[in-house]
């Protein structure tokens, strides 16, 4: 619902210094904002008004001004905790979940955050006791970013607010850098910007004066014992608790939209929704010109089926026109994905301040191809390693790369290198294998930035969680991995950063706590059966999908963009990365990159996921290190679409 900023620490803060913070995200929160500024503390806040829209003016005390906060997101339970809250004796001023937090505070401290359903980046000033409590919610759909240095903590909802503050911040993390071309995310607390800190979904930071910061985490996912219950009756209670998640979820004093992909996670959280709003529900959706993976008809099929008000547009999506902004929105190198998103957000904003969408469904309920791979794979594995390597070498390799979306040489590539690994190994390898996995890392990067990384492994925070004791059998454990790792680094991040560019809000379900804890505990054959991926959901989607959506295959719009934007690419490759200043500046290898370049373009082998990654990661470099703005970067783009050498170096 808003952004957040604030810093706390010796000495004086001046209100202009917290209002150009909360300037530079106002795209967060453009209805309304406010500050609290005394001694060496200042919170401040930019506002998108979506519940009690009068009231809701933020920041927000306790009855005796002793408690102050600032917070982003949404309590979807916040009115049963204010029945609770008056019947113990507090006053309540507003309708706002904002000021459940406030009087949930002075009761239970910190305790307060498992009492929370809700996504939300919270920051409380306790001014008796001088001591500021930052918080981030279970799965991280809301982030939070701070900074420490001489005794001064300074954080913010997005990473440009920290830099408008203090720009010497913009300094590339080696780590950061390897961990992205490794998985395409970074794991918190490491951020793109090496002074800068990721505050962990389930964590909370307690500062005060004098004594150490204390991180500490609040709430974790547990995939055991397993229920007993019969298949019937789980499909009773999921579909109970998703259906309460989703009334929750429609708290709003504005209208409320739906994402509609014509996947099965989008189009069941659109049902659901549509049977509390009825004809009110107005839906979205998206189509790109690929194939067969148009999702368009799919959509429209649901929307007819509850009556919705239906919006659709299909856009082609190009990287000279989409990746300077991207970059600038997301504040880190982008993901395909966010290309599409963001088109998407700025259809919907035009409509609502809200939307609902199926963030999650594929973690809980068991959608990714590789949650079903392993049977496959051992018995691969069983086969002589002899007679295996004999494949590898003398036709896996030999295979010509198609040049298409999930195209059988990728497939059985990738079926060769994932039976040579077992478990974490297995699991990290997959994450990997389509961009720069540990073979291709040592050809790209030069002696000097290996050095700097200083032999740690990108995907060592994969490796953690794979074997952190929170699950026992190889389904779950990747389930939990994906869940503490990719969702909130990849998928969520791209979400809020894509829809708040446009000031709007979006909300994910399958995220509530409640039905998130109950699905961990599914048993995994009720997840994935015989090779079928998200059996549950299917089985849920029966009651309330069309036949279109039911008998489609998982397409998903993120991966065939390199295709459809191959001629473009094809175009900026040597353009940027030829001249690349990451190879400049002593990261690349910068025959590694001209040779994969070269090979990309004369179609002898398929780069399109890597050359992306690196396109990307330039642009990035160019706008935060080389100080370019967003304008610059477009014209440096348009230049080289147009064949003209580009730009000179510009500051701005």
């Amino acid at each position: 619902m808003c952004g957040i900023v604030g810093t706390v620490g010796p000495g004086q803060v001046e209100e202009a210094e917290v209002t150009r913070m909360c300037d530079a995200i106002r795209h967060r929160g453009p209805d309304d904002w406010g500050t609290f500024v005394e001694g060496g503390t200042a919170l401040g806040m930019r506002r998108l008004s979506i519940i009690d829209l009068e009231g809701g003016h933020q920041p927000i005390a306790n009855e005796d001004g002793s408690v102050v906060v600032v917070y982003n997101g949404e309590i979807y339970n916040h009115e049963s905790l204010r029945r609770e809250l008056q019947s113990r004796g507090h006053q309540f001023r507003t309708r706002t979940d904002t000021e459940i937090l406030v009087h949930l505070y002075e009761d239970e401290g910190e305790r307060m955050l498992a009492r929370l359903r809700g996504m939300f980046a919270l920051a409380i000033w306790d001014r008796t006791r001088r001591r500021l409590l930052l918080a981030r919610d279970h799965f991280g759909q809301k982030p939070l970013f701070y900074t420490e240095r001489d005794g001064r903590l300074t954080f913010a909802s997005e990473i440009k607010a920290l830099l408008a503050r203090d720009p010497s911040l913009a300094v590339l993390s080696p780590t950061a850098l390897d961990q992205y071309l490794t998985l395409r995310f970074v794991q918190p607390p490491d951020t793109f910007f090496e002074r800068i800190r990721a505050l962990p979904p389930a964590h909370f930071m307690v500062w005060q004066a004098g004594e150490p910061t204390r991180i500490e985490r609040y709430w974790d996912l547990s995939y055991g014992p397993k229920w007993t219950f019969s298949e019937a009756e789980t499909l009773e209670r999921i579909d109970g608790l998703l259906a309460e998640s989703v009334a929750l979820h429609l708290t709003s004093d504005v209208p409320v939209g739906a994402f509609l992909s014509g996947g099965l996670d989008s189009t069941l959280i659109a049902a659901y929704a549509s049977r509390v709003l009825g004809p009110e529900l107005r839906t979205f959706s998206m189509g790109i010109p690929y194939r067969d993976l148009n999702e368009l008809p799919a959509a429209a099929a649901v929307a007819r089926k509850y009556g919705t008000r239906h919006f659709a547009e299909e856009v082609t999506p190009s990287v000279g026109d989409d990746l300077p902004r991207l970059i600038s929105a997301l504040d880190e190198p982008a993901d395909p994905l966010s290309i599409c998103l963001l088109h998407l957000a700025r259809m919907t904003a035009r409509e609502v301040k809200v939307v609902l969408g199926g963030d999650g469904g594929d973690e809980l309920f068991g959608g990714y191809d590789r949650y079903a791979a392993g049977r496959w794979l051992d018995a691969y594995r069983a086969v002589p390693e002899v007679v295996r390597n004999l494949v590898a070498s003398q036709v896996l390799q030999r295979l010509p790369d198609q040049f298409t979306f999930k195209s059988l040489t990728h497939k059985l590539r990738w079926v060769d290198l994932m039976a040579r690994k077992t478990g974490g190994e297995r699991y990290a390898e997959s994450m990997q294998y389509f961009w720069f996995n540990e073979a291709r890392r040592a050809e790209l990067y030069t002696p000097e930035f290996r050095a700097r990384l200083a032999g740690r492994r990108p995907e060592t925070c994969l490796l953690e969680l794979y074997s952190a004791g929170n699950a026992d059998e190889p389904m779950d454990r990747m389930m939990y991995v994906d869940v503490m790792s990719r969702l909130p680094g990849q998928s969520l991040m791209i979400l809020d950063r894509a829809t708040m560019a446009y000031s709007l809000e979006s909300r994910s379900p399958f995220l509530d706590p409640r039905f998130a804890e109950f699905m961990a505990r599914v048993p995994v054959t009720l997840k994935v059966r015989k090779g079928q991926l998200r059996y549950m959901e299917r089985r849920l989607g029966e009651r309330y999908l069309p036949r279109e959506v039911l008998e489609r295959k998982k397409q998903g719009f993120a991966s065939p963009l390199m295709y459809i934007m191959d001629q473009e690419v094809r175009t900026l490759a040597p353009a940027l990365l030829l001249q690349s200043e990451l190879v400049r500046d002593g990261y690349l290898d910068g025959a590694a990159v001209r040779r994969m370049v070269d090979e990309h373009l004369a179609r002898r082998r398929d780069h399109g996921n890597r050359i992306w990654l690196l396109l990307s990661a330039e642009v990035w470099y160019r706008r935060y290190i080389g100080g370019r703005s967003t304008a610059d970067l477009e014209a440096e783009l348009d230049e080289s679409r147009a064949g003209a050498p580009p730009l000179a170096r510009t500051a701005g």
